[in-house]
Formats: structure tokens, sequence, C-alpha cells
């Protein structure tokens, strides 16, 4: 048994070390390609919608609550979620999950500030 040990080790050659790890260093391109290179782009994308979120945004909490961003802060928001009652709450920019609506009042003032500037 020793013998066939010895033979086996005499046999292997730097070639065959590269045959070895070349299938973990597939794996490991393949988990890179599909599983964090599309988790980075999301994350990116997350960051993006949240530092897009600005007054009069209809959002989506985590944990399901609709409301409308009355104020924004660095990492917190006031959100409207009854306006019968003027019930507001106060919650974490990250508990935003998506964006329902956004508010056209930057656009309509741009539109306003590009007519007056040619008039």
């Amino acid at each position: 048994m020793f013998f066939l040990l010895q033979a086996a080790a005499k046999q292997s050659s730097p070639g065959g070390m590269l045959s070895m790890l070349l299938p973990f260093i597939l794996m490991f391109v393949v988990m890179y390609f599909l599983i964090l290179r599309p988790q980075k782009r999301k994350e990116k994308e997350r960051k993006a919608l949240l530092s897009r979120v600005k007054k009069n945004d209809r959002v989506v909490t985590a944990g399901g609550i609709h409301g409308l961003v009355m104020s924004v802060r660095e990492n917190e928001l006031i959100l409207r979620v009854d306006d019968a009652k003027d019930v507001k709450l106060k919650v974490d920019r990250s508990a935003i999950v998506t964006v329902l609506e956004v508010s056209h009042e930057d656009t309509e003032e741009s539109k306003e500030i590009t007519k007056e500037s040619k008039v």
C-alpha cells in the first residue's frame, strides 16, 4: 500500500496541481458573475432609490406601510399615513422599499424657471 502512495506522488506534476485547482477557479468565476455582480448592482440601485426620495413622494416601507413623505432628513423620513386623522410616522430611510409615485414639483419648477429665463 505504501508503494502505491509513493508511485502516485511521483506521478503528480505541476500541471496536475493546476488541473486540481481549475474547477475551484471556474466555480469562483461562475459564482461571481451569477451571484456577486448582480447583488452589487441591486445594492447600487437601492442606494440611488433611497437618495432620490423627496417630499410628496408616495412610498412603501418594509413593513408594508403606505405613506406620503412629509419631510426628509439625513437618515429618517416623516410619512403621513392617514389624511383624515393626520397620522404621521417617523421611519428610517433604509425602511423604504419602493417609491410608488414620484412628485412632479421639481419638473414643474424647472419648466417655470426656463420659461422665465426665456422672457
